[in-house]
């Protein structure tokens, strides 16, 4: 059962932040929910609009995908191997309706896979039409150190663990501030097989 009606948020720098908001059985059932979309959508390794590999590996449920290579970043109607994406599972929408305080439905859902040595830098999420819808992030496995800033790269930064359960409403004032993951405390979580982090984004993409 998810705790939002009971929790109070975390409000840092305008992003909300739940912790432990969702129950070691629900975990479990997203990540087999996630697991069972990679036999028509598996995780690819996408490159920069720069050429440089990313150190995450991806993929992603819902109408679109976000999708990156030389061509810039965007989103796109169907996995590189040319299969539509699989459908949003109704354990992840369950988040968005308890956290998003909008009436519409997400497009996409990201999912990120991190290894050992994997990190995302500083950036904002606005390949989006409309940004006064917000992002939710949820937390899967491995701790992660989570960098937060300003609406410019130069503003000062702050950074808080999230741990596997934790749930991010990115969203106002804070819906395009710069943010990313430093690194990961492998190892801290069993929820994975192989250890490592899940990180799931909702977005409403037009």
């Amino acid at each position: 059962m998810l705790w939002m009606a009971r929790a109070k948020p975390l409000n840092l720098r305008g992003f909300l932040i739940y912790k432990s908001l969702i129950s070691a059985d629900e975990q479990a059932e997203i990540v087999e929910n996630i697991r069972a979309g990679l036999s028509q959508a598996p995780m690819f390794s996408p490159r920069t609009a720069w050429g440089k590999p990313m150190s995450v590996q991806m993929t992603s449920a819902g109408r679109f995908g976000w999708y990156s290579d030389s061509d810039g970043y965007r989103y796109e109607p169907k996995h590189p191997n040319g299969n539509d994406w699989p459908a949003i599972p109704a354990s992840i929408l369950r988040i968005w309706d308890e956290v998003s305080d909008v009436s519409r439905q997400p497009d996409c859902c990201l999912v990120n896979h991190y290894r050992e040595k994997a990190r995302m830098g500083l950036h904002q999420d606005n390949d989006e039409q409309d940004f006064d819808f917000p992002v939710v992030s949820i937390s899967l496995g491995d701790d992660a150190l989570f960098r937060i800033g300003g609406t410019d790269r130069k503003d000062k930064t702050e950074s808080i663990w999230l741990s596997s359960g934790d749930v991010c409403v990115m969203g106002g004032g804070a819906r395009l501030a710069y943010h990313g993951i430093d690194r990961i405390r492998f190892g801290t979580s069993t929820l994975l097989k192989n250890a490592g982090r899940i990180n799931l984004t909702l977005r409403v993409v037009d």
